[in-house]
């Protein structure tokens, strides 16, 4: 990159004159777009800057098959886009997440971007659009408002596909640990009351049930993000974009990322309509509500460990406290949960915004890309943690778990059948009040023989761990 020089360069556009850092590859569109959003202090996600600049290489691949202008141009303009691909520039991509216009101080700040790279490539200026301009070369038969969905959709499939595998594994890991805890005995409780006894191992189990179902969800709905708009230009109409152009753009995306894509066979839809970002972030929602209440399971079950449940041992990662000694917290399971609740926050910022688009197009797509991008990316480097540094790590506590049991009145549900549910409620309470187990109280009333009162409880084995009825 060439070295600054002390003077700026002066650039026009329709409001006038503006100086331009000399070694800023951004043109005045970005200059003003900075000088207009000082809002949140962040940047537009990375993932859709590398997807935008992907989608303006397939354009400029597919103008060079065309000869929409002149073939030195379009080869420049896909080297540029290669170096920003291969992580250059990043500091030149500046404008605020957070802007008005549905993106286009985005789409112009990467035309601006790739066009002074491309002329420098040629051996030109920065600014000097009369080799490579940002809108006539770069922008050619393309519009913000089929760039900017097209690329957020291309983004989001990435990191759907990451999410969707870190799910996979969080659900293997729940899975050994059913197989683990299969024989280990415990108290099921509802409504946070004693209820009946379980199995440790089935609790680990129904936890990998709904992770699975939102693995499955988000691996479903790829199928709706591969429809793009590109070619559709403005309104989805396609004026200015030659119908073989859109074929070829469309054919040279799916070759560049991978992808399935397909041209919208009505791109006014999908140039108006967010209902898919929205269907993506509320999968994404679902998938944080399960998260948050297994992470609080977790830390429910874990508690104490002496003054609370303990029946679980969650993985020590760092010391808990700056004035309490030896105490560690489930910082793991904490730290899953609030990011779930930020996950659910962002699905209320999407839904607002898809549904606040008027007629022909959404002004609020950069809130989408925003919060949908920001959730995709924190939720699959939470789930990732979750179970690397908690769920592979969680140990059970046998004697406490069955000293639970024993000393609870749940086993009294397994008499119902037997003397009444009447009957059974007297054992439970009087047991509770007595502090005496279950099997103590039906000896000591002689209620059944004692060959009977074995039969019925060993139901629930609490002499030893084993699974219910051997």
């Amino acid at each position: 990159m060439e070295q600054a020089r002390n003077h700026p360069r002066s650039e026009q556009d329709a409001l006038g004159a503006r100086d331009i850092p000399e070694a800023a590859y951004y043109g005045i569109h970005t200059a003003r777009a900075m000088d207009n959003f000082p809002v949140s202090g962040r940047a537009v996600n990375p993932h859709l800057i590398h997807s935008m600049v992907t989608v303006k290489k397939a354009a400029a691949l597919a103008h060079l098959k065309l000869n929409t202008y002149p073939a030195e141009i379009a080869r420049a303009i896909v080297q540029a886009c290669d170096d920003i691909l291969a992580g250059r520039f990043k500091e030149q991509f500046a404008v605020d997440a957070l802007q008005g216009g549905a993106g286009t101080s985005t789409n112009m700040n990467v035309n601006e971007v790739i066009a002074n790279r491309a002329i420098e490539l040629m051996g030109g200026e920065r600014g000097d659009y009369l080799r490579v301009h940002p809108l006539d070369h770069v922008n050619c038969c393309q519009s913000t408002n089929d760039v900017y969905p097209t690329a957020l959709k291309i983004a989001a499939i990435g990191l759907v596909r990451l999410l969707s595998q870190t799910f996979a594994s969080l659900q293997e890991a729940l899975q050994e640990k059913e197989h683990e805890f299969a024989d280990v005995l415990k108290l099921g409780r509802t409504e946070l009351m004693d209820a009946l006894p379980m199995m440790a191992g089935q609790g680990f189990g129904a936890y990998a049930k709904a992770i699975a179902r939102d693995r499955w969800r988000l691996y479903k709905v790829e199928e709706r993000l591969r429809e793009v708009n590109i070619g559709g230009t403005a309104i989805g109409s396609g004026i200015n974009a030659p119908v073989k152009y859109t074929f070829y753009v469309t054919d040279l995306l799916q070759e560049l990322t991978g992808y399935g894509l397909a041209r919208s066979e009505y791109p006014m839809d999908p140039t108006q309509n967010m209902d898919i970002f929205a269907e993506v972030s509320g999968l994404l929602k679902a998938a944080s509500v399960n998260l948050l209440k297994i992470s609080n399971d977790l830390r429910l079950l874990a508690s104490g460990p002496t003054g609370g449940f303990g029946e679980l041992e969650l993985p020590a990662v760092q010391v808990g406290s700056s004035i309490m000694p030896d105490k560690v917290n489930p910082v793991m399971a904490e730290m899953t949960g609030l990011v779930a609740m930020r996950v659910i926050a962002n699905d209320t910022a999407v839904t607002m915004a898809a549904a606040g688009g008027q007629l022909e197009l959404n002004a609020f797509m950069p809130l989408i890309a925003d919060a949908l991008l920001e959730s995709l990316e924190i939720l699959a480097s939470a789930v990732r943690l979750f179970e690397e540094r908690c769920v592979r790590g969680i140990g059970i506590r046998e004697d406490r778990c069955r000293e639970l049991v024993e000393n609870s009145a749940v086993l009294a549900t397994a008499l119902v059948g037997h003397i009444g549910y009447e009957k059974s409620a007297e054992v439970a309470k009087q047991a509770r009040q007595e502090g005496k187990t279950v099997r103590q109280v039906l000896m000591e009333a002689q209620i059944l023989p004692v060959a009977e009162i074995d039969k019925i409880l060993s139901l629930y084995q609490v002499t030893k761990p084993g699974v219910p009825g051997q």
